[in-house]
């Protein structure tokens, strides 16, 4: 398979019903951010192995101190030791 292209998705509305949405909108989030008249901008650090916690930390770091509002943790967040 080189290529695929979705053309239609039909999720059951009792499907959909199971999802209540998240606890608080937009405004909460940027309240607690107190960023408010633009985009909020974000990021997931890559790559998400083969990083030492200190090189992550320092990679958030630098996202942060350059003007992202927030950074989202990879599933694994460094080395695993297996």
């Amino acid at each position: 398979l080189r290529a695929l292209r979705l053309e239609d998705l039909r999720i059951p509305p009792a499907y959909v019903k199971t999802f209540q949405g998240p606890p608080h909108g937009i405004q909460v989030e940027r309240d607690k951010l107190n960023k408010y008249g633009r985009p909020l901008l974000g990021c997931t650090i890559k790559p998400k192995l083969g990083l030492s916690a200190k090189n992550y930390g320092r990679a958030v770091y630098e996202c942060l101190r350059g003007g992202l509002d927030f950074t989202k943790d990879d599933e694994n967040v460094n080395s695993q030791p297996f």
